[in-house]
């Protein structure tokens, strides 16, 4: 079983959980935000872990992010394939001895992605040409530890991707639809950004489903 866990209820599991759910591949999703709890890893064969608006260091507001580091750290240590995206990317990057900045090389909008030569031997960007675009929402970022290999940057924000291990942790948002887009775009006044989006978005979610695929296919779920 994959698990999904969804940090913010503003930030869904878009089509990533749609295309779960179409090819049948069995998910469980906890929403740590409403109470729910982790469960035991030895049930697992995946996790994803989504974004969210709080910040790795916001421990006291959200108490539920340091059980959360707790498994996440166990869960690399075990073996468990993990794909962390944004505010789960930085979550993985902490945990794995790197190190999360708040408000420094924020992005928010459609941004160019270049690989890595690590990035481009990297199973999970198999058939993904290098520059690509992606959908960039967020004011933090990670530094990766020595342990870590970084995989992807964009010209504003150094680290885009990074593999320790059994981990995977992106910068950048895969997982989003228009509808999202819109919702985030719109709260904080600039909806060119989903004007922007909605305009490519067909081949911004083949990317983004490849790039899932890939992962998936380093699991037995896929």
């Amino acid at each position: 079983m994959l698990l999904m866990i969804q940090c913010d209820a503003r930030v869904p599991a878009g089509i990533y959980g749609e295309f779960l759910q179409e090819r049948k591949i069995p998910c469980r999703a906890v929403r740590l935000f409403a109470g729910d709890r982790l469960p035991a890893l030895d049930t697992l064969r995946a996790a994803v872990v989504l974004g969210g608006y709080m910040g790795v260091g916001d421990t006291d507001e959200y108490p539920w992010l340091l059980p959360l580091k707790d498994w996440l750290r166990t869960a690399v240590e075990t073996g468990l394939p993990l794909l962390g995206i944004c505010l789960g990317g930085q979550l993985l990057a902490e945990v794995t001895g790197g190190r999360v900045h708040a408000r420094r090389y924020g992005e928010h909008g459609l941004q160019s992605v270049t690989l890595t030569a690590a990035g481009g031997n990297d199973p999970l960007f198999a058939g993904i040409a290098s520059p690509f675009t992606v959908f960039e929402w967020h004011n933090d970022s990670f530094d990766i530890s020595a342990t870590a290999i970084l995989l992807a940057s964009s010209s504003a924000c150094p680290g885009q991707v990074f593999r320790c291990r059994n981990a995977y942790g992106l910068q950048f948002h895969p997982e989003v639809d228009a509808a999202i887009v819109s919702d985030w775009a719109g709260a904080v006044g600039q909806p060119g950004h989903a004007a922007e989006f909605a305009g490519r978005a067909d081949g911004l979610s083949r990317l983004s489903l490849r790039l899932l695929e890939n992962f998936l296919a380093g699991t037995a779920l896929f």
